[in-house]
């Protein structure tokens, strides 16, 4: 190495000192006047020109006012601002008074948007999630739960009795479907509902301790009413015979509407303090023998009628069922949405501070922002590249819904069932991982409870359970993914949310190119056909071994036997799946934004997305040589100087999300740095 690289040392200097000397100069080499120079041209090249109003305008959509409307009103009420240090009780009856004051005083009513306009129901229960978590959660089982019941399960009669009190509020509900012994596995509910011909009523009981109904949301306090799934049981002309016509939901009331005492027969109980969601009232049911009218069955896919005959358009037990599970779907959009919506506040926060904060630098320097290190670039880009990823595919996911419920289409009603299952799992899983990553980005400030991350990171944990177990619900999308492949080799179509398999399955499956294998240069790596192709090419190959593995293992253990030996292959696929469509809707929102500045802006987020995942997966692509070493290495490296590049714009991006202080609600994710500081001293007494 020359002198006019290293500077000449003291005589005098010992030779550790001096070993330390020369590892630093290995690590920060000073830069010659050309070097510098080259230095600064490539990093302004690499500063694009973002507006964030115009990006934030093509994020935000045609729902932004009523989203700004609700950040406003609560930003006017800071006695409906959630403490940091708030005991169980007292955090209920403020989730109540917000949701009170939300409904009644700022006017949002959002009930009758459940069915007409869905889009924008989903942009309401997300700003007010963003407000608070459990304001968010209490919101949804009100209206998407307990009202989504009446109105997507009952008829006629049922929205013209209970609509009106439910939209006021005056009618609060609860979810009545998870039991002690039965979460997932819904068919397996104990609960009994008989049907008494002589009474015209409905017998609700809890026959044994597992059927208890548990973590039953508004139940433990506020709730008045609960839709409760239950088997009905009609008797038979045999002695003591019934029929079970299998799982139905009934409204059976819990509280006098005047006295709010417990009904009798009913017994309620509290769930108690939980990890998160504290201001949510959970609790235990059970059904003494408590009658309800006949008229309270939801009767939309199945009736009884005076005489006790029953009488349903679905011909059996399994699609009376499956309908009805098909009209809740509701609630894990609900979820998927609303987990990107946190996904963002904890990227807002983590990113700001990591520009804002300044450790060490190269000698006699200036402290440089903690984000100029590659190593927290590693950890926050991905995840910046992944929520912008996550936000136009659950937006698409709300599209496809409300499509859904306007036309009835059933291969739509099928394609949202899968599609709604996968995101709920992929991003709400990806949500909880990033809180953990956001935390230890921010060091010990990270901690602090009034920076949010730990309440964050609680409330949001259980978002991987309710509406579906993210394993159960994954296991579904490789069924539907299996069953579409069934359906191919026989002639049939494909739905179309697995259209590209349809297109191309064989292209896929027959052996990658050896020229195009070794291909390395930017213009290629970046082109959304190749990493579509890489995308599919990985799913395609997942598919097929695994209708391969199933097929041989079924011989020996059964179907039951096999899926469960080939049970992570499976969760592999589904989620190799769920990333292919969440990155061909990221390339056609880039294709439809309007504005040049933010559609390069995208591009490249959408690059890191792609980029970041291939390398992540990378021996998957070498095992088969879809991909050779020196490409390999080349996706590696263009990965790396993407997350440099998307540094340079994190600022703009986070803004885009447009989320004001008085939601972000943490000192150190403040918009304005110079302001951060100061409240967090203040916060603590100086």
């Amino acid at each position: 190495m020359s002198s006019a690289i290293i500077p000449s040392s003291n005589s005098d200097e010992q030779p550790t000192t001096r070993r330390i000397r020369l590892l630093s100069l290995h690590l920060n080499p000073p830069l010659d006047h050309h070097q510098q120079l080259q230095l600064e041209a490539c990093s302004a090249r690499a500063k694009m020109d973002v507006n964030a109003d115009k990006l934030s305008t093509y994020l935000r959509g045609k729902h932004r006012d009523i989203r700004e409307r609700i950040f406003e009103y609560f930003s006017s009420r800071p006695d409906l601002q959630t403490p940091i240090e708030i005991l169980k009780d007292d955090y209920r009856e403020l989730c109540l008074k917000q949701l009170v004051a939300l409904v009644r005083e700022a006017g949002i009513r959002p009930f009758r948007y459940v069915v007409e306009d869905p889009a924008k129901y989903f942009a309401i229960i997300e700003a007010v999630g963003s407000v608070d978590m459990s304001l968010g959660i209490k919101f949804g089982v009100q209206y998407s739960l307990w009202g989504g019941s009446v109105l997507n399960l009952g008829t006629k009669k049922h929205r013209d009795k209970y609509f009106e009190g439910i939209d006021n509020l005056e009618y609060l509900g609860c979810f009545a479907m998870t039991e002690l012994h039965h979460g997932s596995n819904v068919q397996g509910i104990q609960t009994i509902a008989t049907f008494d011909p002589l009474t015209d009523e409905f017998i609700i009981t809890t026959p044994n301790d597992g059927a208890i109904k548990w973590w039953i949301g508004n139940a433990a306090v506020h709730g008045k009413f609960a839709t409760v799934f239950a088997k009905l049981m009609l008797p038979t002309h045999e002695k003591n015979g019934v029929s079970d016509m299998g799982v139905h939901a009934f409204i059976v009331p819990i509280r006098d509407l005047k006295t709010h005492k417990t009904l009798p027969g009913v017994e309620i109980n509290d769930c108690g303090h939980k990890v998160g969601l504290n201001g949510v009232d959970n609790g235990a049911l059970r059904f003494r023998d408590v009658r309800i009218p006949r008229d309270n069955l939801l009767n939309r896919f199945g009736d009884v009628s005076r005489d006790g005959t029953y009488t349903s358009n679905l011909p059996t037990i399994n699609k009376r069922f499956a309908a009805t599970l098909g009209e809740l779907v509701g609630g894990r959009v609900g979820l998927a949405y609303s987990s990107v919506g946190v996904l963002k506040i904890a990227a807002t926060i983590a990113i700001r501070y990591s520009l804002l904060r300044q450790q060490f630098g190269p000698p006699k320097q200036p402290e440089i922002s903690i984000l100029d290190y590659q190593s927290q670039q590693h950890k926050l880009m991905p995840m910046l590249a992944s929520t912008y990823a996550f936000h136009f595919a659950t937006v698409h996911l709300v599209e496809k819904y409300s499509q859904m419920k306007k036309t009835h289409d059933e291969q739509l009603v099928a394609d949202v069932h899968a599609l709604s299952a996968g995101l709920k799992s992929y991003v709400t899983s990806y949500t909880a991982k990033s809180l953990s990553i956001c935390r230890e980005a921010c060091g010990g400030h990270g901690y602090a409870a009034v920076n949010r991350f730990g309440s964050l990171r609680n409330d949001h944990d259980i978002f991987q359970t309710f509406e579906g177990d993210n394993t159960v619900l994954l296991q579904q999308v490789a069924g539907d993914l299996l069953k579409q492949y069934q359906e191919k080799f026989r002639g049939g179509t494909f739905a179309v949310t697995w259209s590209y398999l349809r297109e191309s399955m064989n292209t896929y499956l027959s052996q990658p190119n050896p020229v195009t294998a070794r291909w390395e240069g930017e213009d290629h790596l970046r082109d959304p056909k190749f990493q579509l192709d890489a995308f599919r090419y990985r799913t395609s190959r997942l598919l097929q071994s695994a209708a391969v593995r199933l097929r041989k293992h079924t011989k020996t253990l059964g179907s039951f036997g096999a899926w469960n030996r080939c049970l992570n292959h499976l969760l592999t696929l589904a989620e190799s799946h769920i990333e292919t469509v969440i990155l061909e809707n990221f390339i056609e929102a880039i294709k439809s934004c309007p504005d040049a500045n933010s559609q390069a802006a995208l591009k490249l987020v959408c690059d890191l997305y792609a980029l970041n995942l291939i390398w992540s997966d990378i021996g998957t692509y070498r095992n088969v040589d879809y991909v050779a070493p020196n490409k390999a290495k080349a996706i590696h490296k263009l990965a790396d100087y993407l997350s440099f590049q998307v540094k340079n714009i994190a600022k703009e991006l986070v803004d885009a999300f447009d989320l004001p202080d008085n939601v972000t609600r943490a000192p150190i994710g403040k918009q304005s740095p110079s302001e951060a500081y100061a409240e967090y001293t203040q916060y603590v007494g100086f």
